[in-house]
């Protein structure tokens, strides 16, 4: 392989790479928001919910994600991105729009902004 032919591999493998890395999971469809949160807190859950990227500042809200779906900090054996291993892992998080985490709700409970 010539000089120009490695560097261009080089070039092509780091892009994917920086494609591929920091996504974002989304929302699942058994989260809900608080009947008792602002009308603004709301908006911003139902539209997250709806599909809206998070726009600005973010949360890293614990215990919201799916099995696999976390953003990262999935405890002890884990490397992180996408490796909870139970719904609603409490000491795994994935980004939630800022100010809303606490006012998720999940089949076990309330989002946490901490482990």
């Amino acid at each position: 392989m010539n000089k120009a032919s490695l560097a261009t591999a080089l070039l092509l493998g780091a892009s994917t790479a920086l494609m591929s890395t920091g996504t974002v999971a989304g929302p699942n469809s058994q989260l809900k928001v608080s009947e008792t949160a602002s009308a603004e807190v709301q908006a911003k859950v139902q539209g997250w919910l709806a599909g809206d990227k998070i726009r600005g500042r973010k949360d890293k809200c614990f215990g919201i994600a799916l099995a696999g779906e976390n953003d990262c900090a999935a405890g002890a054996g884990t490397s992180c991105e996408g490796t909870s291993t139970t719904d609603f892992q409490a000491n795994a998080w994935t980004y939630a729009p800022k100010g809303t985490c606490e006012s998720i709700v999940t089949p076990n409970g309330t989002g946490s902004l901490e482990s």
